[in-house]
């Protein structure tokens, strides 16, 4: 495959930044979308120009960190599908392909494709921890939990914090993210006994990191790897409320 890719290229969050035009030339189809960039990256390399920089781990769908918006969609056109899991055989041969970072206040820009997530980890730190006994290990049913509830909560702990909520949201609202976390334990008993400080200490942080308000129009769940459901969000903002009284 032959194709035509416009990357974003920018040297940090002090840089306005442009789309470059690059070459990938005989690409296998098999091939994921981050290692096209590899390989792009090696020819750039050949030909003494700084490669483009992009963040990566896992390249398996669990850390999140392969934030890319590709033609404008993050993570892609595929459903349920992070930048890693893309492969070519998605695209035509002879396509132009675009590649930004997330475009967020909250998410500066570190350089070219890299942007600066810690505000989703202040989000979680300001979340503080749970009350549990922490003695010898409990048996599995001394605290029993219904099947629904606890699939429930692992829906929610699905959530790898990859951003692309927030990135698709035209108001960069980071609401489906602090709505996964907080339901997460809210729904376990674990999380029971700080849940009212949690839901008003991580929404507090939340609006402090500059994240805009949720206007309830989906973009966030429709791009999401992981398919974290928007009635989490209905979910904190009854626990808020709650918590509020």
């Amino acid at each position: 495959m032959n194709l035509k890719l416009k990357v974003w290229r920018q040297r940090g969050s002090g840089d306005r930044g442009r789309l470059v035009e690059y070459e990938a030339k005989n690409i296998s189809p098999d091939v994921s979308f981050l290692e096209m960039l590899d390989i792009v990256n090696e020819e750039l390399t050949r030909k003494n120009v700084e490669p483009v920089a992009f963040d990566h781990d896992c390249r398996e769908g669990i850390c999140g960190t392969c934030s890319l918006m590709v033609n404008g969609i993050a993570h892609g056109p595929r459903r349920a599908t992070t930048a890693c899991q893309l492969h070519l055989r998605h695209f035509k041969d002879g396509d132009t392909i675009t590649i930004e970072p997330w475009h967020a206040k909250a998410f500066p820009v570190i350089k070219d494709l890299v942007v600066d997530r810690s505000a989703f980890d202040r989000i979680v730190q300001a979340g503080g921890f749970i009350s549990v006994n922490t003695g010898g290990v409990p048996e599995a049913n001394t605290i029993p939990v219904p099947k629904r509830t606890a699939d429930r909560a692992m829906d929610a702990a699905a959530c790898i914090g990859c951003g692309a909520c927030v990135a698709s949201c035209k108001n960069a609202s980071a609401m489906l993210f602090v709505a996964a976390k907080v339901s997460h334990l809210a729904l376990l008993p674990q999380g029971q006994a700080e849940k009212k400080e949690r839901v008003q200490k991580m929404v507090a942080q939340m609006d402090k990191e500059g994240f805009g308000a949720c206007t309830n129009q989906y973009e966030c769940e429709a791009v999401c790897p992981k398919e974290i459901s928007v009635s989490f969000i209905a979910k904190m903002n009854r626990e808020y409320l709650k918590s509020s009284i």
